[in-house]
Formats: C-alpha cells, structure tokens, sequence
C-alpha cells in the first residue's frame, strides 16, 4: 500500500476506525478481525508488527505484545468502498488466545487451507533450495539438476498410475502426493509454479465457457 492508497480512505464513515481483517500470507487463512485507526494503520507498516486500536483499551494495541505471538506484516489492501482493510502476516505462533491458528476456529478451513497449502510448499521448497539444511532430500535432488527432477516426475507418474489400476486408495493419494511435489520441483527449475499450472487450466475452462 502506498500514500496514494492511504489517502483514499474512508476513516469518517467509522469515525476514526475500520475494521482490519487479518489473512494468512502464506494458505490465505482468515485469522482475525481488529480495528485500526490511523495511528494503528501507520504503527503497523513502521514496526512490521501488525497493530490495532483497542476499543475497550482506548490505546494501540500489538498482537502478540503479552503472548509473543505477533502478526509480522506483509502487505496491505483496501476494498472497493475504502473503508475495510485487508492485510496480510506472517503468524508467529496461535493467533486466538485460545490457541487456535485463526480466532474463528481451525475447523472450517480444510478444503481451502488444504488447497492454498501448495503455495506453501513453494516457499519451503525455495527455503530448501536457499538454506541447503543437512540432510534435505529437496537440496539433494535441487543439486542433481533438471534431468534428475524430471526422471523423478516420470517415475511417480507411473506409480500414481499403477495405484490407480490397482485401486489402492491410500496408496494412489500417497504417490499423488509424491508427484505434486517433484512436480512442483521442476517446475521452480524452470522458473514456473504449481500457480502456473492452475492459470492454464482456469484459461481453458474460461475458454470453452
């Protein structure tokens, strides 16, 4: 968000707060609703520490400033009438004093969470790739170049078939799994994604709609 962006919002409509929906950066899960003012808005882009305006408190307030569990923030979004934000952390640790991940409950995120968890297992992959850790099977094929990632992808193709024709169930998810992520492999060799994949497929439906 830039200073032009800042300028367009509503604060009069709240009088002086909007509401600030805080979203996972990395599975998009939804985790908190606070409020912010201005001062709250400009803390949490300094800090990098998400902030809000405590109603009952009537003073800024840090997430995680008591438990430690702080909301590092990415990115801040306004919708269409510039009075509600949408912004994006890093959760470091439970979000809900409670300790669940999200203040809304962890049980109604699994279709959703499940899906935008490929988008993570990008950002691991390139953490792998970056930090070379001791014994990672990733860095260890990474290092063997795209022939090796491709054979990978051919071979766990062939044993998601063979589950398939076999009709084990529990086997097929688990080779299926294997190949999302060799797949997800070759696709960074070449500077491509799983998101990639998924704009095609979205391009074709849309085409023959």
């Amino acid at each position: 968000m830039n200073n032009n962006d800042l300028s367009q919002l509503d604060w009069d409509k709240g009088s002086g707060l909007l509401p600030a929906i805080v979203q996972d950066a990395n599975n998009g899960k939804v985790l908190m609703l606070g409020y912010m003012n201005r001062e709250a808005l400009h803390t949490t882009m300094e800090t990098e520490r998400v902030t809000f305006f405590s109603r009952s408190k009537q003073r800024l307030w840090t997430k995680g400033e008591t438990s430690g569990h702080v909301l590092q923030f990415v990115s801040a979004r306004v919708d269409c009438d510039q009075d509600t934000l949408l912004i994006t952390a890093n959760p470091m640790g439970p979000t809900c004093h409670n300790g669940t991940a999200s203040c809304f409950g962890d049980e109604n995120f699994s279709t959703a969470e499940n899906y935008a968890f490929l988008g993570q297992l990008e950002s691991v992959i390139t953490q792998r790739i970056s930090e070379k850790p001791e014994g990672s099977y990733t860095a260890r094929i990474w290092e063997k170049g795209v022939t090796s990632m491709a054979q990978k992808v051919g071979e766990e193709g062939v044993e998601v078939a063979l589950a398939a024709v076999a009709q084990d169930k529990e086997r097929l998810v688990s080779e299926s799994a294997d190949l999302l992520f060799h797949l997800a492999l070759l696709l960074k060799s070449r500077e491509l994604s799983l998101l990639d994949a998924v704009k095609e497929l979205d391009l074709r439906h849309v085409a023959k709609s």
